[in-house]
């Protein structure tokens, strides 16, 4: 693993609430022919979601991270089922391509499965370059400090980004332990830290003793 992560940008993002409605029926007394499960219908959607992120090769993201299933009952076909979708793109051209695909495809699969389908885009939002002047004083701190690094595009949401649409910012990111990040399991050593730290540190003076 390289020492600075040089954030370059934050990816697109695109995001959907939808909801699978088929009919509540008895798990014991619904043969296959008389079945309208709004379940089965979201699972093949959320098998969708992984086949268009895998398809993007690994810059791709697609999410489902909430399902509620109602009547939520044991012994009951699911009537209805409400999940969210998300998906996430370094390349915007790429969110605008599943905009067009993901809902034309879904409304396939809930056709098959004679399920109704509402799918409603909640957000979108393009991919926020960073400020070419910020990057290079993150580069040049960590170049005269002698870290490794390389460039990487934010996978998360962070402020910096809401923050760049408006001023000149940038990012710098350190490494985690197995890349795993937002997580409780989370963990950086001092040393790792430390190094961000002085890259901060030296990028902000740069960046106060220039002319203008």
């Amino acid at each position: 693993a390289k020492q600075i992560g040089i954030v370059t940008g934050g990816q697109a993002q695109l995001w959907y609430d939808l909801v699978a409605t088929g009919r509540d029926s008895h798990a014991g007394t619904t043969p296959p022919s008389m079945r309208r499960d709004a379940l089965v219908c979201a699972a093949r959607v959320i098998d969708l979601v992984d086949r268009m992120m895998r398809a993007r090769g690994e810059d791709g993201r697609g999410t489902v991270g909430q399902l509620i299933v109602l009547p939520n009952s044991r012994n009951v076909v699911p009537g209805e089922v409400r999940f969210s979708v998300e998906f996430r793109h370094p390349d915007g051209a790429e969110i605008e391509r599943l905009a067009a695909q993901f809902p034309r495809e879904a409304g396939f699969i809930a056709r098959d499965c004679e399920i109704e389908l509402q799918v409603k885009e909640v957000y979108r939002i393009g991919a926020q370059p960073f400020d070419p002047a910020c990057i290079e004083l993150v580069r040049s701190a960590a170049t005269e400090l002698g870290y490794s690094m390389r460039d990487i595009v934010s996978g998360a949401g962070h402020d910096a980004i809401a923050v760049a649409r408006h001023i000149p910012a940038t990012m710098i990111f350190t490494p985690c332990k197995d890349g795993l990040s937002h997580n409780e399991a989370e963990s950086i050593e001092p040393h790792e830290a430390e190094a961000g730290a002085q890259v901060l540190f030296r990028a902000v003076v740069a960046r106060a003793n220039r002319s203008v």
